[in-house]
């Protein structure tokens, strides 16, 4: 593996589970087996790195947002999305964490900026104006849920599991949580 390659891969590791304002570039070489100035060599700083590292996850979330808001919405567009989007999250799953649940935090930095519109878009694209607040839940925890349950998954034990049986079941998940409900619960009475 490049120098380049070992360097983003370990960054977005970094990154995604110790956070991008508690890694160091020092950090990141320490973890490579590489100096601090071989990092700075092939990245100006930490913010190009994360750039670099998150940039082809943002590329193509774009591209499936695309693809999707010009099939418009309906439940077999829906459907074709989720499948989708579960693929991208098993792929990206790191760079997914890492702009959901990062986002507000470090949105001044232009590359978790650009993700952030990115999630508002897919947002705006399930959660129209005139969703209900049950709805915008089910939504952020469909999609916060499925990218924490991916990066923690040998935390729970669930890293034997194979990639189709994960890809399943977040599909059955997310569709569940995503799908409209037609009988809502009883209110909890105050």
């Amino acid at each position: 593996m490049s120098s380049q390659i070992e360097i983003r891969t370990v960054a977005l590791s970094e990154f995604a589970t110790a956070g991008y304002s508690a890694t160091s570039i020092q950090r990141i070489a320490e973890l490579a087996g590489l100096s601090k100035s071989s990092v700075l060599y092939h990245y100006a700083s930490k913010e190009a790195l994360l750039e670099v590292a998150i940039s082809p996850a943002l590329e193509r979330m774009g591209a499936i947002l695309d693809r999707t808001q010009a099939r418009g919405f309906s439940d077999e567009n829906r459907n074709a999305f989720i499948v989708e989007f579960v693929g991208f999250l098993l792929e990206h799953r790191l760079e997914v964490h890492m702009f959901i649940n990062q986002g507000t935090s470090l949105e001044e930095v232009p590359v978790i900026a650009r993700a952030n519109r990115l999630v508002y878009r897919l947002r705006d694209y399930f959660c129209p104006p005139e969703s209900t607040t049950e709805d915008r839940m089910r939504f952020a925890m469909a999609l916060g849920g499925a990218a924490f349950t991916l990066v923690t998954r040998e935390t729970y034990g669930q890293a034997a599991l194979e990639t189709d049986q994960v890809k399943a079941a977040l599909v059955t998940i997310v569709t569940e949580l995503l799908t409209p409900v037609t009988v809502r619960p009883i209110p909890v009475q105050e």
